[in-house]
């Protein structure tokens, strides 16, 4: 059995895809980008304020499936640029107490709507 997650509040999905699929005591995330709310603008300010609000939408993700960051076994972390890795890396850290999920980092070639950073993760019960 699978089950959807679609969190009160929190951007719609721009292509068909579900936020969050739960299965077997795993939560799948779909790349979060900065989308703020539902209001379908993007936050990028800065590569810190982007990198702030896509750690929001993981966040809200999790909460709606009773969830928090410290479930998180496992997060990609993709770039537009690796120029922007330490200061996504310092945003990202600060959701992190202790032991942060396992993860990877890497820079493409292009990302929906021109973001700089998209952050997909899988998180467990």
């Amino acid at each position: 059995m699978k089950k959807a997650i679609h969190p009160a509040g929190a951007a719609k999905p721009l292509a068909p895809y579900t936020p969050a699929i739960e299965a077997n005591g795993l939560l799948f995330l779909s790349g979060q980008i900065a989308l703020v709310g539902d209001t379908g603008t993007l936050r990028q300010d800065s590569i810190a304020a982007e990198t702030e609000q896509v750690m929001e939408n993981i966040g809200l993700l999790l909460k709606a499936a009773g969830l928090d960051f410290g479930h998180l076994v496992k997060c990609t972390i993709f770039l537009s640029s690796m120029d922007h890795y330490a200061a996504v890396n310092e945003v990202y850290g600060r959701y992190f107490t202790e032991a942060p999920p396992a993860r990877e980092a890497v820079a493409v070639k292009g990302l929906p709507r021109g973001v700089n950073v998209e952050i997909s993760g899988i998180a467990a019960r």
